[in-house]
């Protein structure tokens, strides 16, 4: 199923809808919790904490939109309260894993190089997605009078891309070659996710 019917379908019940916005506070969270491990133990940008904190941030913001729909519904990150829980759980981490085996073979880097490394490219690939994924969910908040939003994220979202950007400018000069792999590796996982919640939500009857 493709994103915006897909998104129309979720955001149509409740129980479907919170489920959704637990699963992106779930993967900001896991992104804010990613990029502090990647850090260096005393060479850290601030625009790596800043980035680390405005994760955390959109993961807590939209938790909170949760409550909107219903105070008692996805109160943890427990499987049963996420969509695709497997699929979203490996996500992430299939993407850093297969991204720093890439970096590792293109690159001679140290462990902490590599960290950095990946820190960059998973990054920037995120926010590729993330300029992609937010806008049309906005829409569709939009288009049904939700009193759900996510303007806010998709401002800082544009500015994290740029920030990515910049720093993958000073990394390495042909560093777009690379990031075009990442970016297909990235594709591949999120069609896989997509697929697994497009499965659950045609077969599962979320009686509400």
């Amino acid at each position: 199923m493709e994103l915006y019917s897909l998104l129309e379908k979720i955001i149509q019940q409740n129980k479907t809808h919170a489920k959704w916005l637990n699963t992106l506070s779930f993967m900001e969270n896991a992104g804010a919790r990613k990029i502090s491990a990647c850090e260096h133990p005393t060479n850290v940008s601030l625009i790596q904490l800043k980035h680390a904190a405005e994760e955390h941030r959109h993961a807590y913001y939209l938790k909170k939109q949760i409550l909107k729909i219903d105070p008692e519904m996805c109160k943890t990150y427990n499987s049963n309260e996420l969509l695709a829980a497997t699929a979203t759980r490996q996500y992430l981490h299939s993407l850093d894993i297969k991204a720093c085996k890439y970096l590792q073979q293109n690159f001679n880097l140290s462990k902490e190089e590599l960290k950095y490394a990946a820190y960059l490219f998973v990054t920037y690939a995120i926010e590729v997605r993330a300029d992609e994924l937010y806008p049309v969910y906005q829409e569709i908040l939009t288009k049904y009078t939700s009193k759900i939003m996510v303007k806010s994220i998709i401002l800082e979202e544009e500015g994290h891309l740029e920030e990515m950007i910049n720093q993958l400018d000073e990394f390495s000069e042909d560093w777009k070659i690379h990031a075009e792999i990442v970016l297909e590796i990235e594709k591949d996982l999120h069609n896989q996710w997509i697929d697994a919640i497009s499965k659950e939500i045609l077969q599962v009857n979320y009686a509400e």
